[in-house]
């Protein structure tokens, strides 16, 4: 190899490497390894229970963040992965929004105990009647909303028993353990991902969320 090849194949292998470290940096710039992934015991959870990849959403009723990327990301998700039997999906909620998130909370957990199987159409129902992202920071979370969409969307719920654990903290347990979970994973923000113990660092990348699921199922 002449001196001329030489220089060549070293400035393509430079670049190669510079290729590689590029990558490599925007990739840690989007996502955290985390010490452990949240524990979804109890968590509501679809998919086959089974997956090896699992993919937790610290959610807030009254998001309008959440709302977006139960839209926009979560049916892409459910389609290609979920819906495959290769990953499993749970949801915690978050209190960022004071009492209009816990009210909401405890309708959910709510619904989760006494019916797991109404658990997604109610929490996709909650979602569904937030109002406009300019009107985020209307009062609409009321016990009486919740009745009335758990009374679409849950019709096996018993309303009475919803009513109790909404105005009388029935389902407070529940809440306080995904706060705790918020806490102890010090979630910055609405919706945060996490992925077999990977954090997102943008929620609404979906090849980043697409590449990491697919890095866990080789």
């Amino acid at each position: 190899m002449n001196r001329k090849n030489v220089v060549i194949f070293t400035l393509i292998i430079f670049a190669i490497i510079i290729a590689i470290v590029l990558l490599t940096n925007k990739l840690n710039s989007e996502q955290t390894e985390l010490e452990s992934h949240p524990s979804i015991e109890n968590q509501p959870t679809i998919g086959d229970a089974d997956a090896v990849v699992s993919i937790v959403e610290f959610g807030d009723y009254k998001c309008p963040s959440c709302k977006a990327w139960g839209e926009d990301i979560y049916p892409k998700l459910k389609e290609k992965y979920i819906d495959t039997g290769k990953a499993k999906f749970s949801f915690i909620n978050v209190l960022f929004h004071g009492n209009e998130s816990k009210l909401a909370s405890l309708a959910s957990e709510s619904v989760y105990k006494q019916d797991p199987a109404s658990f997604w159409d109610f929490h996709e129902a909650i979602f569904a009647a937030q109002p406009e992202a300019q009107q985020h920071d209307q009062q609409w979370v009321t016990t009486d909303k919740l009745l009335e969409i758990a009374k679409s969307s849950a019709p096996n719920v018993d309303l009475n028993q919803l009513e109790e654990d909404i105005n009388h903290d029935g389902t407070l347990e529940q809440v306080l353990i995904d706060d705790s979970l918020v806490k102890e994973f010090d979630i910055p923000f609405t919706p945060t991902i996490v992925i077999n113990g990977v954090m997102l660092k943008d929620p609404f990348d979906y090849k980043a969320i697409e590449s990491i699921i697919e890095e866990e199922l080789k």
